[in-house]
């Protein structure tokens, strides 16, 4: 073999073997990121009664308020409850001095005593005339003079009586009770004070807190949903604490009341007031508590978690699994949402797999994997 044939040769074995090298040595290509399933976290569309509330912002107020204002005027000798104190109607909250009250109706009484013993003897004497005209022994004219002078003694009684009824009812008035049943606030007035019924402040406020009120406002819009649950019949209001109105603890649980006759021109709303027992007080005159009103129940809808729901060009849709792992986008239409649950009206079926984490990476027909959710 020649000189150049050896040279050939060994190129030829060279070049074979620096492809045999970098083959041995060629890496594996990267797999595609798009062609790896996507975790996900899925749920399923379920049917259950969905509560449908309207929301707003209430005032506690006392379901009654009283001011006791004394009814005459005297000297206050006695305060006979204690500020704070719960008090039922009639009970004994104060007393003003009786005596001058008490005089002017033994009065009023010995005035009818006298007025009756003048009219018992103008009766005699019409009896007597009466008599002495049949026998013509007098005048019939004296006899009708008698006959007046007993009608204008019966109208004195009368007046007493009328008297000594005004006697005792102011005398009555020195004993101040409580009107109604509540808890007593601040005493506005001590005891050795001269009081009149022109006193400012009265006495005390009582007010009624069990059961008491809350008003509150929703905008005119909801009247139809208002109307349609009250012609059902009793409607449930929840009373719960400032807040997140999904997680705020309830306070109390009562009924609408009253629906405010009219549309507040100002603020295009309704005012609404509701009834509450308040057993253990939590609701107090003055604060602001959170309302959320029964306005109906959809029975069987069906209910997804509001992550899964997402806004397109063409309006909401979620991602639906299919058995095969991959999903695609199904629109559909929405009812009610709330912080837990989102009904869906039309486009879903119940049973049906959804995405509820990991949709933004997905699209038609791409392969997912399920995960548990976090």
């Amino acid at each position: 073999m020649t000189r150049r044939k050896w040279l050939a040769a060994g190129a030829v074995l060279v070049f074979v073997g620096v492809i045999a090298f970098r083959l041995s040595h060629h890496k594996a290509k990267p797999p595609n990121p798009d062609d790896q399933p996507v975790p996900v976290s899925i749920a399923t569309a379920q049917t259950q009664n969905v509560p449908i509330y309207l929301e707003a912002l209430g005032t506690v107020q006392a379901y009654r308020t009283v001011t006791v204002q004394p009814m005459i005027t005297g000297p206050l000798i006695a305060i006979q409850f204690h500020e704070g104190q719960h008090v039922d109607a009639g009970a004994p909250l104060a007393e003003i001095d009786p005596r001058p009250y008490q005089a002017a109706l033994d009065q009023a009484e010995a005035k009818k005593a006298q007025d009756l013993a003048n009219l018992a003897n103008a009766r005699s004497d019409l009896a007597r005339y009466n008599l002495l005209v049949k026998q013509n022994y007098t005048s019939a004219q004296q006899a009708a003079a008698a006959h007046a002078t007993v009608q204008e003694d019966q109208a004195i009684v009368a007046q007493d009586e009328a008297a000594i009824e005004t006697a005792q009812t102011n005398l009555s008035y020195t004993k101040i009770t409580a009107p109604i049943s509540g808890r007593t606030g601040i005493l506005q007035v001590n005891a050795g004070n001269i009081v009149t019924p022109s006193l400012a402040s009265g006495i005390v406020v009582i007010t009624t807190l069990h059961p008491i009120s809350v008003l509150f406002s929703l905008p005119q819009q909801d009247l139809p949903q208002i109307q349609a649950a009250m012609q059902a019949g009793p409607v449930a209001v929840i009373a719960a604490a400032e807040g997140d109105p999904a997680t705020a603890p309830v306070l109390d649980r009562g009924v609408l009341q009253v629906l405010d006759n009219q549309v507040n021109a100002n603020t295009g709303t309704l005012t609404l007031k509701a009834k509450f027992p308040n057993p253990q007080s939590h609701l107090w005159p003055g604060a602001f508590v959170n309302i959320r009103l029964l306005a109906r129940t959809d029975d069987q809808a069906i209910t997804v978690p509001p992550v899964a729901v997402r806004q397109g060009p063409s309006g909401p849709y979620v991602y639906v699994l299919h058995p095969d792992d991959t999903v695609s986008a199904q629109p559909v239409t929405l009812g009610d949402t709330s912080e837990t649950i989102a009904v869906i009206k039309q486009g879903l079926a119940a049973g049906t797999k959804i995405i509820t984490q990991g949709g933004s990476r997905l699209k038609d027909g791409a392969k997912v994997k399920p995960v548990p959710s976090a």
